[in-house]
């Protein structure tokens, strides 16, 4: 499908696939010894690093999410705790001088993935969709996920708590188009339990079904900290985006300790981070 002062979206909340999960930045550190090469080192560096990742967000849950059922944030802790570690970007490493000893260190920006199954459950038991205090929870979807030529559809977005927000459009074609925020709507920030509309207030296009057609989607990135930036082009009433590793990008957020106290070492800061998807079909009308 392609872009004429109008584009098509849509998206169906029953077709949704969601990720929660949480970035921080943790360091690493290993020494040589007598038992381990330089590569050794390097990845029990990296490793203690990742556990240091998994630590800093479960921690963070732990102490931020408020739940009367104590079995169901057990369960969420427990799953934040056993999730995978994604490294997103090494911030810095380095070898320790050799006069003082054969040690590495490595910080690294990651991303904590937690059991999916397991949070599903507890969000859907515990009902995250409404609930501030919970972890970052989105949700998109819109009035139909198969479209003919001509249809005119909207898209729908919400969070259960404030949160920066970016929606892409990837047509059949392999454009990726970014709806919102746009040269005309420039708000990257939302707040929770509201609906977002895409088109409405500023937007200076409708949503529409022309060709290319084929299989499509539609993606919502919600984190509490502001996203990565992409390079991309204006195309007038939006943007289409040129950087080829949307996801990895969009995760390069701005993460900052915030002490305290002053007088002690700053906190590891634990940024929130949510993704949904919806595939969608386009059709001619004939």
């Amino acid at each position: 499908m392609k872009l004429n002062l109008a584009l098509l979206a849509c998206v169906f909340a029953l077709s949704s696939v969601a990720q929660q999960s949480s970035i921080t930045e943790a360091d690493g550190y290993s020494c040589m010894g007598v038992d381990y090469s330089k590569k050794e080192t390097e990845q029990l560096a990296l490793q203690d690093a990742k556990r240091q990742a998994v630590e800093f967000s479960k921690s963070y849950i732990e102490s931020t999410t408020e739940m009367e059922n104590f079995n169901l944030k057990k369960d969420l802790v427990t799953a934040f705790a056993q999730a995978e570690v994604q490294v997103l970007n090494v911030v810095e490493s380095q070898w320790d001088d050799p006069s003082t000893g054969d040690c590495y260190k490595i910080k690294i920006q990651a991303e904590v993935i937690p059991v999916t199954k397991a949070v599903a459950r507890v969000a859907s038991q515990a009902g995250f969709a409404e609930d501030p205090s919970a972890p970052l929870f989105v949700q998109l979807w819109a009035s139909a996920s198969e479209l003919m030529e001509d249809q005119r559809l909207s898209i729908y977005l919400k969070a259960n708590k404030p949160f920066f927000g970016r929606i892409i459009y990837t047509d059949a074609a392999g454009t990726k188009l970014q709806l919102l925020p746009n040269p005309y709507r420039e708000d990257v920030y939302f707040q929770g339990g509201v609906v977002y509309e895409i088109p409405s207030g500023l937007d200076q296009f409708d949503l529409v079904v022309q060709a290319p057609f084929g299989q499509e989607k539609v993606s919502l990135y919600a984190s509490t900290s502001p996203l990565g930036d992409l390079e991309s082009t204006n195309l007038g009433p939006v943007l289409q985006v040129q950087t080829t590793d949307i996801a990895r990008k969009t995760r390069g957020i701005k993460v900052v300790s915030r002490p305290k106290n002053t007088d002690l070492a700053p906190t590891p800061s634990v940024s929130e981070f949510a993704e949904a998807s919806i595939n969608l079909t386009t059709r001619p009308s004939s």
